[in-house]
């Protein structure tokens, strides 16, 4: 989780000419149904429809299986390896929603997306609305619905997709529905987790944080305002559970707010990813404990990491509250494991969606 400081204006300035490349990028055209299974990983934009003051327009990249030629593309801090508007492939594995920090982007696990993109996923990062590199007004003016309204909006992305007639023929399906799994990292973590059966009440963050804050200090500085907010009724937060949901992977997640015994009836195959130097989220109180309280932890322990190994290298330097994003913890290798992680989620998703 990211405050507002200098990483969200950096941020924002760097990305803003995302929007003018965007504009240039059309809507990939329908296949032949003749094309090999050897992709690229394809792009576009798709932006939701806004349906009220409490269900805004929400802006998710594409990542897909394509044939077309893969470029280099410059985004703001992130470079990409995809083909803008290339025509996608007939049918999909399955769809993968894919949840960012806060006030991060949705170009930031890019390496990840286009991995599963070229082994035959559409991949739907959303930028969340009103926690994200250019809005941060949900968690600064509502944080009483901040640990609800993530997973919601990723149910809204889902939503979309499986109406939209570009795509919703195409996404692979079975007995259970379309093969659907959700990928995220840190407050996506978090997110992705609630999808699956995770239940938040935020009076844990406020007895948390008065008795830990001088060992979780970050995730307390920047949890502060939810940590002020009064617990929610359990009712009000019973409907985050997205049943449509059937793997997840949550990368250094935000842990603290689930209750144990959500996290112990959730049935979703689960994998969790620990960065073993995370200072951000203290893996005692967040991955590790998420890990401990799942029916059958899959627990992943990477040597070395600090929180922000599961994201692309910006290349800029992008000041945190835990130093610069693009800098690693001695002995790390950001791009050789973002590579090994890819490789092993792609596994994951083909193993627990097929």
């Amino acid at each position: 989780m990211k405050p507002r400081t200098q990483y969200s204006a950096k941020l924002a300035a760097a990305t803003a000419i995302f929007c003018l490349a965007v504009q240039a990028m059309a809507q990939p055209a329908m296949p032949s149904q003749s094309q090999a299974p050897a992709y690229e990983a394809g792009w576009t934009q798709l932006q939701t429809r806004a349906t009220g003051p409490d269900v805004p327009a929400t802006t998710v990249a594409l990542y897909y299986p394509t044939q077309a030629t893969a470029r280099t593309l410059a985004m703001g801090p992130f470079t990409l390896q995809v083909a803008p508007g290339g025509p996608a492939v007939a049918q999909l594995k399955g769809l993968i929603l894919l949840s960012h920090g806060i006030g991060g982007s949705e170009l930031a696990h890019s390496v990840l997306a286009q991995a599963l993109a070229r082994s035959g996923y559409l991949v739907a990062a959303l930028r969340h609305p009103g926690d994200n590199w250019q809005d941060r007004s949900l968690i600064e003016q509502n944080p009483e619905r901040y640990f609800e309204e993530r997973p919601r909006q990723a149910s809204r992305v889902i939503d979309a997709l499986l109406a939209d007639p570009a795509w919703k023929d195409r996404i692979a399906r079975d007995a259970q529905g379309p093969r659907i799994g959700a990928l995220g990292h840190s407050a996506g973590g978090y997110t992705v987790l609630a999808l699956a059966g995770g239940q938040p009440d935020l009076s844990r963050v406020r007895q948390h944080c008065q008795t830990q804050a001088a060992a979780d200090p970050i995730f307390c500085s920047v949890g502060r305002a939810a940590a002020s907010q009064p617990a929610a009724p359990v009712a009000a937060t019973a409907l985050l559970r997205d049943e449509r949901v059937r793997a997840v992977v949550a990368m250094a997640p935000t842990g603290v707010p689930f209750t144990p015994e959500s996290l112990a009836a959730v049935k979703v195959p689960t994998r969790v990813y620990v960065a073993e130097q995370d200072r951000f989220l203290v893996p005692r109180f967040h991955a590790e404990w998420v890990a401990s309280k799942l029916p059958e932890p899959n627990l992943r322990r990477v040597a070395h990491a600090g929180h922000y190994a599961f994201m692309d290298t910006p290349s800029i330097a992008i000041p945190s509250p835990d130093g610069d994003l693009a800098a690693n913890p001695p002995g790390f290798d950001r791009a050789a494991f973002l590579q090994q992680a890819a490789a092993e989620i792609t596994h994951f998703f083909d193993q627990q969606l097929r």
